[in-house]
């Protein structure tokens, strides 16, 4: 049983490279697209580069056949079963890889190339875009120890007033035996320039303590 490439040319040997070729130089650019702006992990890097042709390689060898189509799909949910959560970014990325492996095993070279450019260049647009996808309420977690002999519930009512649209307290409890108290807090900040400002003015009032400022759910960048 033979392929068809280019939708009409019978694949062969000249085909299948033709196709690797491709799915090699497609998984290079949505490595590099990847790592464009940002910190990147090497294995998974080279990982992106060279997804497409395994994802190539593997539709070809279904070749129409159901039970083998079947027994490939069980195979890639057990891999990813198998594997650490990763970042929406990188599920991006590893779904576009695959999709130009798909595009090349069944032999659409033109549209995998076109596809392969657009998407990656829509990646490196929206990255390199001023304010798209920024958040436009910088919401913080808050976390604050005082000591015991503080009213957490009014001790830091004016710090919040002056520098946060919204302050909401999520949680009290005690810590070192009962001496401490661990508040966290929501808040949104009027301006994230002001941060540093914004922990000074705790740090005075709970002694210089443990104080905590970050994004709050950073799950929420896992798919």
């Amino acid at each position: 049983m033979t392929e068809r490439f280019f939708n009409g040319i019978d694949l062969t040997i000249t085909g299948i490279l033709v196709c690797s070729v491709t799915s090699l130089a497609a998984g290079v650019l949505t490595a590099l697209t990847y790592t464009f702006r940002q910190t990147a992990n090497k294995n998974f890097v080279i990982t992106l580069a060279v997804l497409p042709v395994i994802t190539q390689s593997i539709i070809m060898l279904v070749n129409g056949s159901m039970g083998t189509g079947i027994a490939v799909m069980g195979a890639f949910s057990l891999v990813r079963f198998r594997s650490v959560p990763g970042t929406a970014k990188e599920i991006a990325c590893i779904f576009l890889a695959m999709a130009l492996g798909l595009a090349t095993g069944t032999g659409h070279i033109w549209y995998a190339v076109i596809f392969a450019f657009f998407i990656n260049g829509m990646l490196v647009l929206y990255t390199l875009a001023a304010g798209f996808g920024e958040e436009k309420n910088p919401v913080r977690h808050l976390k604050i120890v005082i000591a015991e002999n503080l009213d957490y519930t009014a001790v830091f009512s004016d710090v919040f007033s002056e520098y946060a649209k919204a302050a909401h307290q999520e949680r009290v409890r005690t810590v070192n035996f009962g001496s401490l108290y661990e508040i966290d807090y929501t808040v949104i900040l009027k301006d994230p320039k002001n941060e540093k400002e914004f922990l000074d003015k705790i740090r005075q009032r709970n002694s210089n303590l443990e104080i905590s400022l970050g994004r709050p759910g950073m799950r929420g960048e896992y798919l």
